[in-house]
């Protein structure tokens, strides 16, 4: 008998909306912002808007992981504390944390992930945190397969949990200190300032301009839908999609593409299965291309690729739709196989690789006449399209149905009639019925059959021939309004045994004492803000702490650290290109408002270094 791996498709959620449509349209658990303190401040949710996803969430045994990845200010701890114990008792089923000194606190058993702003990339690390009690870790987003490959076989117990679409940070997430140092937002606390996202000009050591005014530190955007059975060979459980902050028709395109993905791959590799219940099926066809993206990249997961950056724009590019053809008067044409529709957006990078757009007015044949004025393009400039009318009028309409499968027995009994459901995940209910039995005139077998397949908006539905047993002495008569009541009954009764059926995972939290692994000192790196993270720190031989850089800022710091490196983008890598460059060193990122970055390049490490000069 194959032993069967559960593997977790994990969505995001912006608010409410968005959870339950990532429930209808696949996922397996849902992440979701705390009231405060999560990792996106523009996306927190109210104590009875999370709970009402985890009442809906439960029924299909999806989970409910909420967002507290923050540093906590000391005065905040008291708050937060409470705050958990509310998420507890709605039956949230674990807290995506980041700062050590939760587990400090006065906690429920209630299970803790290690958020990917723990910096966690290191077999050592990942031990550290199972040891210390944390449940789930979520792995950098720069590691390697081979990299996810040695962690899980160092740690074969710890649930790995990858991102595997969305944006990319291009600092390693929980090292960014930019934001802190020049606006005065701390991405450790929620509130990043995008700092990566602007555009650059890179200079050398002697003044000379190399590139000018480029977004140098914008990454394209994640796509790891081809990779999925190799990140679950590798070890990994859990399948991250990025997106606290995206809108409903993301959530809904994004989860519903990795779900047919996952289900194709399930049915061929007996060895993983999907995690939660119910089947999905969907009004349209997902298409990543049709959502937010700067273009795509697998990023490190094959090792260093050149092709990882969004140089000429931080915005949506969408789907490649081919090359301008002929352009006439009003209207244009473009070489390309797609069809375009009346309201599309199409954008174009300009002759000096700035991003321009236009909407179309009205598609006649193959020619498009643009709303406004006639944009000026290049012959055979290439064209996207970065809002699709049709695709997001479907995504607007109600585009999933997910239902659990079940199956009927009706019998008679001595005083009436009995009717039992049994679901996908054998819970199953009997009720019996009093009722005098009457011998119809007409066969009845294929009415009550029908009766019972009618389950409408209800989240289950009979699957298949066999899925109604008819178990009947005599042929008896069973009016419809009697039958339909007794078929409303099972299943109410059927919802409310699944849903006392769930099973909440606990953890009782108790001080650990194991060695920090590799250092007996904490700089500002450590994140360390508040007295009972310095406090876990201490217990676990750390001697030296340093306070975090939002509570002290430090001099001369190393701002970000990269797995990006302008060097290998431009042909310079002397590891990996055996390239040399024509300009001086140090080189400086300076921003259109005049501050200077220094670059460092650490080739020991593979990475570069954004230092504020």
């Amino acid at each position: 008998m194959i032993r069967q791996r559960r593997i977790e498709l994990l969505a995001p959620a912006k608010n409410l909306e968005c959870g339950i449509e990532a429930v209808n349209h696949g996922a397996d658990a849902v992440y979701i912002g705390a009231p405060k303190f999560g990792a996106r401040a523009a996306a927190v949710n109210s104590l009875e808007d999370i709970a009402a996803l985890v009442a809906y969430a439960h029924l299909y045994n999806v989970r409910i992981y909420v967002t507290v990845n923050t540093i906590l200010k000391e005065e905040e701890l008291e708050e937060t504390e409470k705050m958990i114990w509310a998420l507890y008792r709605i039956g949230v089923d674990a807290l995506i944390v980041q700062d050590m000194g939760i587990t400090r606190m006065n906690l429920p058993p209630i299970p803790l992930h290690a958020s990917t702003q723990m910096d966690n990339r290191t077999p050592e690390k990942v031990r550290f945190l199972a040891e210390a009690g944390f449940r789930q870790v979520v792995l950098a987003r720069e590691l390697s397969l081979q990299d996810i490959r040695g962690i899980h076989e160092a740690c074969p117990q710890v649930p790995l949990e990858v991102f595997v679409h969305g944006a990319l940070c291009v600092s390693y997430s929980g090292q960014c200190y930019v934001s802190q140092a020049c606006f005065g937002r701390s991405a450790n606390r929620g509130e990043c300032a995008q700092f990566c996202r602007l555009p650059f000009s890179l200079v050398d050591a002697d003044g000379k301009t190399i590139v000018q005014n480029k977004h140098l530190l914008s990454l394209k955007d994640m796509n790891r839908s081809d990779e999925l059975e190799q990140l679950l060979d590798a070890g990994v459980t859990s399948l991250k999609i990025e997106g606290r902050l995206k809108d409903v028709s993301y959530v809904k395109n994004v989860t519903a593409a990795y779900r047919q993905k996952l289900d194709r791959l399930f049915a061929r590799r007996k060895e993983y299965t999907r995690a939660s219940s119910g089947a999905c099926r969907y009004t349209f066809t997902p298409q990543l291309d049709k959502s937010f993206s700067r273009g795509f990249t697998t990023y490190f997961l094959q090792g260093r690729e050149r092709d990882i950056t969004s140089f000429d724009t931080p915005k949506s590019l969408g789907e490649e739709m081919g090359t301008l053809k002929e352009q006439r008067g009003n209207w244009l044409t473009v070489a390309g196989l797609k069809p375009f529709h009346n309201g599309d957006g199409l954008c174009f990078l300009d002759e000096q690789g700035h991003l321009q757009g236009f909407r179309i007015n009205r598609v006649e044949g193959n020619k498009l006449y643009p709303a406004g004025p006639m944009p000026r393009i290049r012959p055979r400039t290439r064209l996207y399209r970065n809002y699709d009318q049709g695709f997001e009028r479907l995504l607007e309409r109600k585009s999933a149905d997910r239902k659990i499968a079940l199956t009927w027995e009706l019998a008679d009994t001595a005083f009436g009639f009995a009717l039992t459901a049994t679901d996908e995940d054998d819970n199953h209910v009997t009720l019996s019925f009093p009722a005098n039995k009457e011998v119809a005139r007409t066969p009845q077998t294929e009415n009550l059959r029908n009766q019972l397949i009618k389950l409408g908006n209800t989240p289950y539905e009979v699957c298949d021939a066999d899925g109604v047993s008819i178990r009947l002495s005599g042929n008896w008569f069973i009016p419809a309004s009697l039958l339909t009541d007794w078929r409303r009954q099972v299943i109410d009764r059927l919802t409310a045994a699944r849903r006392i059926a769930y099973r909440q995972e606990l953890a009782v939290w108790k001080p650990t004492r194991h060695p920090f692994p590799g250092t007996t000192s904490l700089t500002y790196l450590g994140n360390v803000m508040n007295t009972a993270a310095a406090s876990f720190y201490r217990d676990h031989g750390i001697a030296s702490i340093a306070p975090a850089f939002e509570k002290e800022p430090v001099p001369d710091a190393v701002l970000m650290f990269c797995r990006h490196c302008l060097r290998f983008s431009m042909g310079w890598c002397p590891t990996h290109q055996k390239g040399r460059s024509p300009y001086h060193e140090p080189y400086y990122l300076v921003g259109t408002d005049g501050k200077h970055f220094r670059l460092e390049f650490d080739c020991k490490q593979c990475q570069m270094k954004v230092i504020h000069a």
